[in-house]
């Protein structure tokens, strides 16, 4: 199992990428790995939380500056800026209306770990994911409303009282695995808490795609649309939020960039009225395809980029 684990933390990229087209080749898996996207959301993120460096993280928590000003980007620069550029845009109405959700969405959480294996900022990515994601329900049903004229039923106490139980028992969990382990453990076992990541997040890969194959087989040609205008809507926003964040230094814009382009669509489907669009969910599905494969693409590009940066001394901490 050691073993296994030490491959997926080394080849993290290429699985992941695999995974996506086992999930699309073997629709009857992605079916029964459906049922594992719930549970696979808290161990991916205890997982995540004994890998990152926790000195970092609260860092970032004692001088929230930052945070704040990435996470307004995130709910409500990136989604203003979408919805002014499909304004000039041709596109189909419900191809619009999920770009803008896509970027009104959180990042997902599993940015954290992309963001390690790319050699970025993965405390950064965590802060500011957790907080776009507690604070999503106050901000997408508003612009929702405001930009596309639809309704989104979020609870509010109950959304965030949910997601704050899970945080919290993967913060109790992490810190007991950490404590069990020791701080002069952590480094060796690096690579297998890696693979553990992988893992998990190979089940999302292939879970995601339960009912794309089917759909692909009966319109082919929307899928593709679709699918295209994927592969240009993600890292369009990365672009976006790196530049956005280029006085931050390479490594964090660069970060800011990831999470902005890599979005919790998922979240907002529980929040659906009845009646919306399929092809809005639709996209929804295929629009997972880059967030899983262009890492693996993009790796040498990361590399060569944060190198000067990782190997030049930094502060354990950020300014303030």
């Amino acid at each position: 199992m050691s073993r296994l684990l030490a491959f997926l933390g080394g080849h993290a990229t290429w699985v992941l990428f695999i995974g996506v087209f086992l999930g699309l080749a073997l629709p009857s898996l992605a079916a029964l790995a459906r049922p594992l996207l719930a549970p696979a959301v808290a161990v991916l993120l205890t997982a995540t939380l004994v890998r990152i460096d926790w000195q970092v993280m609260l860092g970032y928590l004692r001088r929230p500056w930052l945070a704040v000003v990435i996470t307004a980007w995130l709910l409500l620069g990136a989604p203003l800026l979408t919805a002014a550029v499909l304004a000039f845009l041709p596109l189909p109405a419900a191809l619009s209306t999920a770009l803008v959700l896509m970027a009104a969405a959180p990042p997902i959480l599993s940015a954290a770990p992309i963001a390690m294996i790319l050699g970025l900022d993965g405390a950064l990515a965590l802060v500011a994911a957790l907080a776009a994601t507690l604070l999503t329900p106050l901000t997408v049903p508003p612009l929702a409303l405001a930009l596309l004229g639809l309704e989104l039923d979020i609870g509010v106490v109950e959304f965030m009282t949910r997601l704050s139980l899970v945080v919290a028992a993967a913060f109790a969990a992490a810190l007991v695995i950490r404590r069990l382990i020791g701080r002069d453990r952590l480094p060796r076992v690096a690579t297998h808490l890696d693979g553990l990541v992988v893992a998990v997040m190979l089940v999302f890969a292939v879970a995601i795609m339960d009912g794309v194959t089917a759909t692909l087989m009966t319109r082919p040609m929307t899928v593709a649309l679709w699918l295209a205008v994927a592969f240009v809507a993600n890292p369009a926003l990365q672009i976006a939020g790196t530049l956005a964040f280029a006085w931050l230094g390479r490594r964090r814009a660069l970060t800011v960039g990831l999470i902005s382009g890599n979005c919790n669509m998922g979240l907002l489907l529980a929040a659906f009225p009845p009646g919306t669009d399929f092809d809005v969910v639709l996209y929804f599905a295929v629009a997972q395809l880059p967030m899983y494969m262009l890492p693996a693409m993009l790796l040498p590009f990361y590399r060569r980029l944060v190198r000067p940066e990782i190997e030049a001394p930094r502060p354990s901490a950020p300014a303030g």
